[in-house]
């Protein structure tokens, strides 16, 4: 059992790690560091390799059909279970930036949990999703089909701040 409790515990991290490398690499090629920034980025690809193994170790790769299941129960748990709370609290504190946060999170995950929804359902029938360009914006994380919106529905942003998924 241990094992496994560290497994988790080290693919929490090592996935913690990778995000927060990320936002660093940005911060250093805004300040003007781009070899810091080169620098961050390797450590993140180095901290992606690392929960990869850890999450294989886990048994927490599965087919297709499965990780889709999964996926919606992760992401029915963030809108359903665990944001409300936590926007709740940023509210009775008056964190804004937390709030706001919280707020997107939440209203993004439920659009995650419908999309993967529709591909879980597909899959099922035996057939990929439809080839259709995706979108997410920047400052919230929602993400649509198709093309940008003219303005996000969840926080607002303009459509320059929604970035082509490959």
């Amino acid at each position: 059992m241990a094992t496994k409790e560290n497994l988790a515990g080290a693919f929490a991290g090592e996935s913690q790690a990778n995000r927060k490398y990320l936002a660093f690499a940005k911060q250093a090629e805004k300040d003007g560091y781009p070899q810091v920034a080169k620098l961050f980025r390797a450590a993140a690809h180095a901290e992606t390799v690392h929960a990869h193994a850890h999450l294989r170790a886990m048994g927490g790769i599965n087919n297709t059909l499965e990780n889709l299941k999964a996926a919606v129960a992760g992401e029915g748990f963030e809108f359903e279970t665990m944001y409300p709370p936590y926007l709740a609290e940023a509210q009775q504190e008056g964190n804004k930036p937390a709030e706001i946060s919280f707020r997107n999170a939440l209203a993004v995950e439920k659009v995650h949990y419908d999309l993967y929804n529709a591909a879980l359902e597909s899959v099922q029938g035996g057939s990929d999703l439809a080839a259709r360009p995706v979108y997410v914006c920047e400052v919230c994380g929602h993400t649509v089909y198709d093309q940008a919106q003219d303005k996000c529905e969840v926080c607002g942003a303009v459509k320059d701040r929604f970035t082509l998924i490959d």
